[in-house]
């Protein structure tokens, strides 16, 4: 379902764009390349000069190599279109910091201390956020099991699905778990039993 129509006429002003790709290498690693644009549709002028409509205000890369237990083994971070040019773009290196941090493993606190304010580039850290559910989803089926119930060739694991009890809708004691994971649904908490 989409959204609802807008309730009035409006213009087009800005525009963020992220692009996340996973890929499998051949040295047995992943790479996870984000990419985060800013676009405006008027001229901007900045205190480094007039960015025209069109050309991006940002333009920064962010590649994690991972291994398969989602533990970053390098780091590489790159701006080719920042505000403030000189400056903005000297940051790169401090994404090294994030070599030997797990995503699954306090990635996000980590990376606000490591990486925060003067320490990091805003837009580059936030983008940073963002990859733990990236790469889980690139690892479906591919490195974790597959996102069955437990049913079939998988029936003797008794490892519960990955997916369960990390989102609303897949709350063990949930209608949807009841349904497409009958295996590992509970009764909800406080529920009568008969």
């Amino acid at each position: 379902m989409p959204l609802s129509p807008p309730t009035s006429r409006r213009a087009l002003k800005h525009t963020r764009a992220i692009q996340i790709e996973a890929f499998a290498r051949d040295d047995g690693l992943w790479d996870i390349d984000a990419r985060i644009t800013d676009i405006k549709t008027r001229d901007a002028t900045l205190a480094s000069g007039v960015r025209p409509a069109g050309m991006p205000m940002h333009d920064l890369s962010l590649r994690l190599t991972i291994d398969t237990r989602l533990t970053i083994v390098d780091a590489e971070a790159v701006s080719d279109a920042v505000p403030y040019p000189g400056y903005c773009n000297t940051i790169g290196p401090a994404y090294k910091h994030l070599v030997g941090l797990n995503l699954l493993k306090g990635f996000r606190q980590e990376l606000k201390q490591r990486l925060s304010g003067i320490d990091g580039c805003t837009h580059l850290t936030e983008l940073a956020q963002i990859l733990p559910t990236a790469a889980i989803q690139a690892f479906a089926g591919e490195v974790f099991a597959s996102t069955s119930d437990g049913t079939g060739s998988n029936e003797q694991s008794n490892q519960k699905p990955f997916q369960l009890d990390r989102c609303h809708a897949l709350r063990t004691d949930g209608a949807a778990v009841a349904e497409y994971y009958p295996r590992w649904a509970v009764k909800p908490a406080g529920s009568q039993t008969s």
